[in-house]
């Protein structure tokens, strides 16, 4: 691929500010060592610059303003290519409940859920998940053990957000499934250490046990990959994206949700499940970059 002028957005306005921009150095590093020339823009507000002779921005934003189909929309308004997916699969992607009614539709496993305003709506049995609807990185995610606790965290998290998704917990071992284009990478077994994979455990060095590929039979694994390459298909989502799966106690796996911008530390889930299939780190960067023009019909 011939040298490029690329800008890496990172940063921005969301609660996983941090985390972007560990995403966005690493990602800077390796476009750099590719030969590309290299722009870094500290994303602080909904209108970030774009360097004169910008050919391509890499989006290196999580949650609010960088996977919500903000940061898209205002790239396409000044038709400027960029990384990852476009507007609309961004923004299915990231609301959870337009993702949730995009995988029923086209027939992909999730599991049982309801939208509440209020406590009165509530009426899963059961242990449930709380999420709310436009948040990445497990930001406000609780997960109850009984119906009288999911009321109680559902009353407390309304006095927050307007609406939560509310969602049957699945019991069994937690997966993630990276895809880039149409083709699904290794499996990743999360094993969190305090048995709940929250933002804590995500980012606390030593805190989670990842196992790549995951410790799956050949069939199950076929299948898991599958059903990630459905749940994207569903969502509209395109280039790359990660998955994240429960497979329940019959080893039966159910969709949970779908990041178009997982995180590209040289140390993320992503960056481990393309290695195990081979790519480093270099040239994981460049292939998102390649699908991403092709989307554009720039050929690399």
């Amino acid at each position: 691929m011939k040298a490029m002028n690329i800008t890496v957005y990172l940063g921005g306005i969301s609660a996983e500010r941090e985390v972007s921009i560990r995403t966005g150095e690493a990602v800077a590093s390796a476009l750099a060592r590719l030969g590309h020339k290299v722009t870094k823009v500290l994303v602080n507000d909904p209108t970030p610059p774009i360097p004169e002779g910008t050919q391509c921005v890499f989006i290196a934003l999580h949650g609010t303003f960088g996977e919500d189909g903000g940061v898209q929309h205002y790239l396409d308004k000044k038709r400027i290519p960029y990384t990852g997916s476009r507007l609309d699969g961004s923004r299915v992607s990231f609301d959870k409940i337009l993702s949730k009614l995009a995988f029923e539709r086209e027939g992909v496993r999730t599991p049982p859920w309801q939208t509440v305003k209020r406590v009165s709506d509530f009426t899963l049995d059961g242990p449930v998940v709380i999420k709310p609807p436009a948040q990445g990185s497990s930001v406000g995610i609780k997960l109850t053990d009984s119906h009288e606790q999911a009321r109680e965290e559902i009353q407390e998290s309304l006095k927050t957000e307007p609406v939560l998704l509310v969602e049957k917990r699945i019991f069994g071992r937690e997966l993630t499934v990276s895809l880039l284009g149409d083709t699904a990478l290794p499996a990743i077994e999360i094993r969190p250490r305090s048995g709940i994979y929250d933002y804590q455990s995500k980012y606390t060095k030593g805190a989670t046990e990842y196992l790549c590929p995951a410790p799956l039979p050949d069939t199950l694994a076929a299948e898991v990959g599958r059903l990630a390459l459905l749940a994207q298909k569903a969502t509209g989502a395109q280039v790359y994206s990660r998955v994240d799966i429960m497979l329940d106690e019959s080893s039966h796996p159910w969709v949970l949700e779908l990041n178009t911008i997982p995180g590209m530390t040289e140390t993320s889930l992503f960056p481990r499940a393309a290695a195990a299939a081979g790519l480093s780190f270099e040239e994981l960067c460049q292939k998102i970059l390649e699908l991403s023009l092709k989307l554009y019909g720039i050929n690399s």
